[in-house]
């Protein structure tokens, strides 16, 4: 586990834009651009990856969940993990990681938001103590057909 450098982008957007273009856990259907991600991990961000045998396996990053003064303290989470690494502790570890640095950083609420069709992300986030405080009916369309929304919260 380590904070992500620009070295990091190509395996990043390589995991990020194979759930764009085939899962339901985001509704974006505009894959990443590597200047983008780039740019994301040179800024003040927080990106964290989980890094094995030289390869980048998964990251996940933080950022404002919405705009205002009043949110400044709540932030929405991203993660994603290669296939190979799923169900080997990568993606506790990674949320352990980014949890510790939303302490640091004085965060009091991480917000998740998962495709309504993506039973693993729900129960993965449920797991680690996430809980379930919204289901937006048909919000996102993606593969030609309307997809719930699920957001799940955890104070920190």
């Amino acid at each position: 586990m380590r904070n992500a450098t620009s070295a990091d982008a190509e395996a990043i957007a390589e995991i990020w834009n194979r759930e764009i273009r085939d899962g339901v856990s985001t509704f974006n259907t505009v894959e990443k651009e590597l200047g983008a991600i780039k740019a994301a991990i040179a800024s003040e961000a927080v990106f964290k990856v989980v890094e094995e045998n030289g390869g980048v396996h998964g990251f996940a990053t933080f950022g404002p969940f919405r705009s205002g003064p009043g949110y400044v303290r709540t932030m929405e989470h991203t993660i994603y993990l290669a296939a190979a690494a799923r169900g080997k502790g990568a993606g506790r570890a990674l949320m352990g990681a980014l949890e510790a640095e939303a302490k640091a950083r004085g965060v009091h609420v991480l917000v998740a938001g998962v495709g309504g069709e993506n039973a693993a992300g729900i129960a993965f986030h449920t797991r680690l103590g996430f809980v379930e405080v919204g289901r937006m009916p048909q919000v996102g369309q993606k593969f030609d057909r309307w997809m719930d929304f699920v957001l799940l919260q955890k104070m920190l």
